[in-house]
């Protein structure tokens, strides 16, 4: 039995990581609330701790997930400083801690770090085309230094640290709100209201369902290799107009289908190289999109009941 820190743990998938660990392993759900919700964590055998990592903790552990961050672009837009702070000043003090007890450290990056890729599909050793100052940078270069800083720990220190680049996850527990793709789709098509697609609907994206990304950051946390990155997602690719019709069958819904401007510094494709983790680990999604889908949208449904 191991002690886990899971630090973003009553986030969307940190929650989901709390209740699969804590079933053989001594769980410390850490989250300050920003964007993460007491109710996600109801009724789970694990210790929950309310902090901000932007300031310093001393938490014994033997592994460390650190999930910690806003990470739609409708939060990471609102809180932009708070969301550099934490991938920079709070990934050093989850390194420290870390540093401290000894513990392995499995760092959710993201598949943003690859920004408006222009390889397809992305593999780790792809630097990314990020636009340093646009609107989407408080994410995209919060998360790259992040992996730097774990690098060098790793490098100067000798530390366990795996990298996980995380692509587009769905599932229960979304923030209606959340302003991602699915919620918003499911929230509209639920309520018959309009679908809106921003550009032509014709751009792409790769949809992992939760309970997969779990079960694949578990793995990396036994099997990755320290001072590695792996992609982390589910490579069947989809058009947001693809996406759109299979969320309203889901719904049974008859909502149209609007279309809007793109957002600024979106990416126009998005799909992962798995190779690497499937190959070291075993991990590959099993879900597919049409019974994932369903699971959430039924969870959706009693939410806004």
């Amino acid at each position: 039995m191991l002690k886990i820190l899971v630090t973003g743990g009553a986030g969307f998938i940190g929650s989901h990581l709390c209740e699969a660990l804590s079933g053989g392993h001594t769980v410390v759900c850490m989250d300050n609330l920003l964007t993460g919700k007491r109710k996600n964590i109801e009724g789970m055998d694990v210790e929950f701790v309310e902090q901000d990592i932007t300031e310093p903790f001393d938490v014994p552990a033997d592994l460390i997930f650190n999930m910690a961050s806003p990470a739609s672009p409708v939060f990471y837009q609102k809180y932009p400083l708070e969301t550099l702070e934490t991938n920079s000043i709070g990934m050093k003090h989850v390194l420290e801690n870390a540093r401290k007890h000894g513990s392995r450290v499995v760092q959710a990056s993201t598949s943003e770090v690859y920004g408006d890729p222009k390889v397809h599909p992305q593999k780790e050793d792809y630097w990314g085309n990020v636009n340093p100052i646009g609107p989407r940078s408080c994410y995209d270069e919060g998360k790259r230094f992040a992996e730097s800083i774990c690098m060098n720990y790793y490098r100067m220190h000798g530390m366990e640290v795996v990298l996980a680049r995380i692509f587009n996850t769905y599932g229960p527990r979304m923030l209606l709100d959340d302003g991602r793709v699915v919620p918003n789709f499911i929230c509209q098509s639920l309520k018959n209201e309009p679908i809106t697609v921003y550009g032509k609907g014709n751009h792409t994206r790769s949809f992992c369902y939760v309970d997969d990304m779990v079960a694949g950051l578990i793995a990396l946390s036994e099997k990755g290799k320290a001072g590695e990155v792996y992609n982390i997602g589910n490579p069947g690719e989809y058009t947001i107009l693809e996406l759109a019709e299979k969320v309203k069958g889901a719904c049974s819904s008859q909502s149209e289908t609007i279309f809007e401007g793109l957002p600024e510094d979106d990416p126009v494709k998005r799909k992962p190289d798995i190779s690497k983790i499937k190959a070291e680990t075993g991990w590959e999604p099993k879900i597919p999109l049409d019974e994932g889908m369903a699971k959430t949208v039924e969870w959706f449904r009693g939410e806004l009941a």
